[in-house]
């Protein structure tokens, strides 16, 4: 009878870690960052449908790097919790800190006890309410590592690919208090200085040499804040010309703010539904009433690979 080949605790643990890591330096890089006006988020993403960055709750957001499809359920599964957790007791009971010691706990329950790690890192961010200091003081970031492992970032986080060279040019330009537009072009401008070969788990990569800066366009990156200055749902996306105007310098460039998406900060209002009582009844005027919109995306794709085929 032979015996099964023994391997220590500890080599367990480094072969995980290993096979965590190198699925993580697969996916693109995400950059978080406090800026005078709330929380930024700038993620090196040319998908306009397979988001990176998302709404968790009025004030906090969500972002993550690696598998996609892992790190898509955990979105979907904060979300729930949140809600769940805002109609038992109060929306105000809903925080960042919490949202992250939630998710480290799966995490690290995941790696000690499955055979196979998750291959995500994590950041939770949550704005301050209007009123508070432009320094970024009242705001809160959390990187949660695959191994459960939380982190309380005080300016910005790096997550995912080659994040040696971001995180020196970030380190270098970041200045307290900086407006959207300065932290905006800071943040694309760090994201460029990582290899082109970023996302693919190696250090360099073909068309652009290790070390040389590249030029990301509005249209490669995914943008969106947490607006500290208005209350309700703070999170909104940039869109491609406004983005297209940050970037190129424009002086008269637009602020970030809620004005198109008004209604994601108006007071809650319920609306009585539009009901025929008989088939002869006159249609109800107006339109249809349609449930609360779906924020999961059941996609099964991975982070800087496109989506397998499916049989």
């Amino acid at each position: 009878m032979t015996l099964p080949i023994y391997a220590s605790p500890e080599q367990f643990m480094r072969d995980r870690s290993d096979y965590a890591r190198k699925g993580i330096a697969r996916g693109r890089t995400v950059v978080v960052t406090i800026y005078a006006g709330g929380v930024l988020f700038v993620a090196e993403n040319p998908s306009p449908t397979l988001h990176k960055v998302s709404e968790i709750y009025d004030r906090i957001g969500f972002a993550a790097t690696g598998r996609y499809n892992e790190y898509e359920n955990l979105r979907t599964a904060g979300i729930r919790l949140a809600d769940v957790r805002g109609f038992s007791y109060d929306r105000r009971d809903v925080t960042g800190r919490w949202l992250a010691n939630a998710y480290a706990q799966t995490l690290g329950s995941i790696f000690s006890e499955h055979s196979k790690p998750l291959e995500v890192e994590l950041c939770v961010a949550e704005v301050g309410w209007p009123g508070s200091a432009a320094d970024g003081s009242a705001d809160q970031l959390y990187r949660i590592s695959y191994d459960g492992s939380i982190a309380d970032e005080p300016h910005f986080a790096v997550m995912g690919g080659v994040t040696e060279p971001v995180v020196a040019a970030l380190d270098a330009s970041y200045t307290d208090g900086w407006d959207l537009p300065t932290a905006l072009r800071a943040c694309v401008a760090a994201l460029g200085a990582a290899p082109s070969g970023n996302g693919s788990g190696t250090a360099g990569g073909s068309g652009t040499a290790a070390g040389q800066g590249r030029e990301l366009g509005a249209n490669q990156v995914e943008v969106a804040v947490l607006d500290r200055n208005v209350m309700g749902r703070t999170f909104r996306r940039i869109e491609t010309p406004q983005l297209t105007a940050l970037l190129g310098g424009t002086a008269d460039a637009p602020p970030a703010t809620l004005d198109d998406t008004a209604v994601e900060s108006a007071p809650e209002t319920r609306r009585e539904p539009n009901v025929r009582q008989r088939d002869d009844d006159p249609a109800p005027e107006g339109p249809p009433v349609t449930g609360t919109a779906d924020r999961a995306n059941d996609s099964t794709a991975t982070d800087g690979d496109p989506p397998a085929p499916t049989s």
